[in-house]
């Protein structure tokens, strides 16, 4: 199974329950079916996707239905054209047009029967339909025509893969869509990475301030001296701030989204830190003739991609004031996974993303002249995290609709319950990877134990 697959399948272990407002507003169409149901005519389709004894009830536009009563839930497959955005892209893009168009649904709970499909059909990713069968079904139930139109929400970045013009395309593209968006579906930190949950964490929040302690102590960061941090990929500010509030750190945040930076601006303001963060809308490879104590990279090294990883850590590692340190917190994939072709994920959220093995992160790191100090794996708590965005944006559906479209919102309910499950089977993970710029003569300022960063910590 692709990690492209793992990725796109649904955890069961909390149930996502979804209202029909949620995927589908269009009419059903009445059967062009003579004498026998829609269900009996694509029995066959369905045992090639599924099996021959499918996991969940898939139930048609003419309620006939097939499959188990009683499991997780239903697929609700609304009108033929469900089938038509199937047969032009078999696989997981095409099921999710339809998702996006509002042709397919659910009933129930999404992510136990997302699950259920998935492990039914490990090779969705790469599914082939007999042709011959296919069209003389999609014939017919009145699926046959021309593709239906791409949804908007589909990337189609241009130039150069990992210029900086298009890299500043396909930001803009996941992140400029919406800050009261992201507020909603994040929580008032506006944290947009995985956060760090502790035997005292409250909820979310408090977890994203673990979690920006966490990085804060593994940078060294002190609050007698005013040390100098770079974070590469800022957000909306929630590190810097927490850096020069909490550790008296002198900030530079960069980020290449417009919507993010203005916004940053404006809570730094309101923090009363305008004097000790800056926050840039600026290129990393821009970065030139400046120095810092410690480097924060968090949820950003997705987008750098392979081809300019070495550039990326050789660019920070010249930045660097000798002894300093460097923390890489990203999501991996073993063997290195991109997400683009007909992907969903890369279609839709984040195009032209690389997931890379954390062994290629180390050993591109050490190329670049760092040291690596320490690995850690925060998989499980990526779960927990995604599970509370999701929450979140369930529990604000309406709004959430308002404020971006409900096609856009169906997106991101399938995206983050998708990685939710990605992350709970070990598909993906996430790793912090600490490096240091040794000194002239080998030093490293480490402390000799992780008890700096680890005190407080269960």
């Amino acid at each position: 199974m692709s990690t492209q697959e793992k990725v796109t399948g649904l955890s069961a272990h909390r149930p996502v329950r979804l209202s029909p407002g949620q995927f589908g507003t269009r009419p059903p169409p009445s059967t062009p079916v003579s004498g026998t149901t829609v269900a009996e005519v694509l029995r066959p389709l369905v045992h090639v996707i599924l099996g021959n004894q499918p996991p969940v009830r898939v139930e048609f536009w003419d309620d006939s239905g097939l499959g188990p009563d009683g499991g997780p839930g239903s697929i609700l497959v609304r009108s033929p054209d469900a089938l038509r955005s199937l047969l032009w892209a078999p696989g997981e893009l095409g099921l999710a047009r339809a998702f996006i168009h509002g042709d397919l649904g659910f009933d129930g709970d999404i992510i136990a029967v997302l699950r259920a499909v998935r492990d039914a059909a490990p090779q969705l990713g790469n599914l082939r339909i007999p042709l011959l069968r296919a069209i003389g079904a999609a014939q017919r139930v009145g699926a046959v025509g021309l593709p239906l139109a791409r949804p908007v929400e589909e990337a189609s970045p241009r130039g150069l893969r990992h210029s900086k013009q298009r890299d500043a395309q396909v930001i803009r593209h996941h992140y400029d869509i919406s800050n009261d968006f992201y507020e909603l579906v994040l929580g008032p930190s506006m944290t947009y990475s995985c956060a760090f949950f502790t035997e005292t964490s409250k909820g979310l929040e408090s977890a994203q301030v673990a979690k920006h302690d966490l990085v804060c102590r593994k940078l060294g960061l002190d609050q007698k001296t005013e040390m100098r941090l770079l974070d590469v990929g800022c957000g909306w500010g929630a590190m810097a701030i927490h850096a020069a509030r909490a550790y008296g750190a002198h900030v530079v945040g960069i980020t290449l989204s417009d919507a993010q930076a203005e916004l940053a601006r404006r809570r730094v303001r309101d923090a009363g830190l305008e004097a000790t963060v800056e926050i840039r809308v600026q290129d990393y490879r821009d970065l030139t003739g400046e120095q810092f104590d410690a480097v924060s990279s968090v949820g950003m090294f997705e987008h750098v991609g392979r081809s300019k990883m070495a550039t990326y850590f050789e660019s920070l590692h010249q930045l660097l004031a000798p002894t300093g340190r460097l923390l890489n917190h990203a999501i991996s994939s073993i063997g290195g996974s991109r997400l683009g072709g007909r992907s969903f994920i890369g279609r839709y959220v984040f195009p032209d993303g690389e997931l890379l093995d954390v062994g290629e992160v180390v050993l591109a790191m050490e190329d670049a002249g760092f040291e690596v100090r320490d690995v850690e794996s925060l998989r499980e708590h990526y779960v927990r995290t995604l599970r509370s965005w999701v929450d979140n944006l369930q529990a604000s559906w309406e709004q959430a609709v308002a404020l971006v479209g409900v096609r856009r919102a169906r997106v991101w309910l399938l995206y983050m319950a998708a990685s939710a499950n990605g992350f709970d089977d070990g598909g993906i993970s996430i790793h912090q990877v600490l490096g240091i710029r040794p000194g002239a003569h080998g030093e490293s300022g480490m402390p000799a134990t992780r008890k700096s960063w680890s005190q407080g910590i269960t």
